[in-house]
């Protein structure tokens, strides 16, 4: 978390009209539960207008354990350096920019074949 965000954070508590009359165990649970939603906001991927348009067009779905693959892919292209990088899910390929948590494109078993990747320095494999 940066100083920007902390700064939000502190804002968002002080300055809402809930903080004012909370006795000092009710503001740390407050803290506690902003500061999860936030954690959880970074953790969270998000999808392009893009990549959306692309799966639905292509008619891809992402049940709950491809998705907590699909985010294994972004920890390990993250703790490796990587800013944009392919993601390969066995049939499923996403093009993703790693620092902004987005999946920027998707690309179905039928496109994968005799296709190239440009603008990625990384794959992962998951």
């Amino acid at each position: 978390m940066n100083n920007i965000q902390i700064k939000r954070l502190e804002n968002q508590l002080f300055n809402s009209p809930q903080s004012i009359n909370r006795n000092q165990k009710g503001c740390n649970k407050n803290f506690e539960t902003v500061l999860q939603q936030i954690k959880n906001r970074d953790e969270n991927i998000k999808f392009s207008k893009h990549a959306i348009n692309r799966m639905e067009h292509r008619d891809m779905t992402l049940n709950n354990e491809e998705m907590k693959r699909l985010k294994l892919g972004f920890n390990k292209a993250s703790k490796k350096g990587v800013n944009n990088a392919l993601i390969l899910l066995e049939n499923k390929a996403f093009i993703a920019n790693i620092r902004n948590k987005t999946v920027i494109t998707t690309v179905n078993k039928e496109q994968l074949k005799d296709n190239v990747f440009t603008n990625i320095d990384g794959a992962v494999i998951v």
